[in-house]
């Protein structure tokens, strides 16, 4: 569940506001090795440990980077929701930095803050949400990005099935379109 709901109409308020971290997730050599074989990329410096231990200077595999993208949509849910809302829709991203290498076994965490908010029409909003992803006991950021998500606030009221379907708490994942 998220840490702060939003009511679609009053998100111009929290422009420049930034909204805190995500809870801290490890990613283990197993999430790791699933997403090899969901993506294809099974380079050695990501599955096998055997190797990592006497080739790499951590000797640990390396966390792949698109898996470290991957998990935004999740960390986002942790710290924000919106209510009022009645679709969200992914609309790309920005300015993705993969600043630092991340071993496994590393925890990360987002923190989230509102840069920008475009009115388009009426119903609609464009907002940009500077992202940096850091990993525990670092002082440095892992990953930077610039998403964009379009935000339709809802009409009349009227729930969608979409609302009718997916518990509250999680239909970020879904709006953010991952």
């Amino acid at each position: 569940m998220a840490e702060r709901d939003i009511n679609i109409q009053d998100i111009a308020q929290y422009i420049g506001h930034e909204f805190g971290r995500s809870k801290w997730i490890e990613i283990n050599q197993n999430r790791v090795n699933k997403f090899a074989e969901a993506t294809g990329n099974f380079q050695w410096m990501h599955v096998d440990e055997e190797q990592a231990r006497t080739e790499l200077v951590s000797g640990k595999t390396i966390v792949p980077n698109y898996l470290l993208l991957s998990l935004v949509p999740s960390l986002f849910d942790h710290i924000l929701s919106f209510s009022g809302l009645s679709y969200g829709q992914n609309k790309g991203a920005d300015s993705i930095k993969f600043l630092e290498p991340v071993r496994t076994g590393s925890r990360v965490s987002i923190r989230l803050k509102l840069s920008a908010l475009d009115r388009l029409d009426e119903k609609n909003r464009m907002a940009n949400f500077h992202i940096v992803m850091e990993k525990e006991w670092c002082n440095s950021p892992v990953l930077t990005m610039n998403l964009k998500l379009l935000l339709a606030k809802r009409q009349n009221n009227t729930s969608t099935l979409m609302e009718k379907t997916i518990l509250p708490d999680y239909h970020q994942s879904v709006a953010l379109g991952f």
